[in-house]
């Protein structure tokens, strides 16, 4: 059984960055899809992005052009650079492994390991 350890979290100001990572403890997470979720006080639980076994990324309207996800192979980090953050970036962030290598879809159901999420709060 993989536990998934969030770090990076914090407060920021709008425009500023934080860098969120990832860490696997137990089986390896190298052979997943990896993705990246949030949820705040006013919403579900929604996908941010997601990276192959690959390499191959991919990202929410809304944070495309702003996020960039990567993963360290040998480590089985994943790592999640905001920049430009936004006040309604606000919220939880979750780090979660799919049950297959390839990122075919973005549902929630998809994903079978969790992580207990980081706070990610971005004042205006």
């Amino acid at each position: 059984q993989v536990q998934l350890v969030e770090s990076g979290g914090g407060s920021v100001q709008a425009g500023g960055s934080l860098r969120l990572s990832c860490v696997p403890f137990g089986s390896g997470s190298t052979g997943y899809c990896m993705g990246w979720f949030r949820q705040n006080s006013t919403t579900q639980r929604e996908w941010v992005s997601s990276i192959s076994t690959q390499g191959t990324a991919t990202y929410a309207d809304s944070v495309k052009g702003r996020f960039i996800i990567s993963r360290d192979f040998p480590k089985a980090i994943v790592t999640l650079q905001m920049n430009d953050l936004k006040p309604e970036d606000t919220g939880v962030y979750y780090c979660a492994r799919r049950f297959t290598g390839a990122c075919l879809s973005n549902s929630r159901d998809d994903f079978l390991n969790w992580g207990q999420g980081t706070q990610v709060t971005v004042s205006s």
